[in-house]
């Protein structure tokens, strides 16, 4: 049987290196400006909204909503269709595009900010993912 073709993984930088290791052990890490305490993702070594390079990696709270999303129906190496594309709108302020699982892939299950919690997958020795699943199930909060 033939080995179906794997997902691309991303590369870490110096920049991002706190990221990935955040991820590797269960942590979503933001950045947040020392001089104007704006929160920010994707990480970068300077304040996008002042140029500070006094920044800090904190751990986020891991939830968010479902802010907005396309639904692929076409093969991609890694994935099964359909798949969701999204943008997750974080607790706190950022947005970060990834997949929203653990629920049918379809318009009447993805609906847009709904309540996200982060999942994690270990894709590698190095990549682990953050993926979003729904936090709230028929009504009941799932465990996070």
């Amino acid at each position: 049987m033939a080995q179906r073709p794997r997902r691309a993984l991303p590369r870490p930088t110096p920049e991002t290196q706190h990221f990935w290791d955040g991820t590797r052990v269960g942590e979503l890490r933001l950045q947040r400006c020392d001089a104007c305490a704006h929160v920010y993702f994707p990480p970068r070594p300077f304040c996008p909204s002042c140029a500070s390079r006094s920044v800090s990696a904190f751990p986020a709270s891991g939830r968010g909503t479902l802010h907005s999303y396309v639904i692929h129906h076409r093969p991609m190496p890694g994935f099964e269709p359909p798949y969701s594309i999204a943008i997750v709108k974080l607790e706190e302020g950022p947005q970060m595009m990834s997949n929203v699982v653990g629920c049918p892939q379809t318009p009447e299950a993805l609906e847009l900010d709904m309540p996200l919690v982060v999942e994690f997958k270990e894709m590698s020795e190095d990549i682990t993912l953050p993926l979003f699943r729904p936090a709230m199930l028929r009504g009941s909060e799932v465990a996070v």
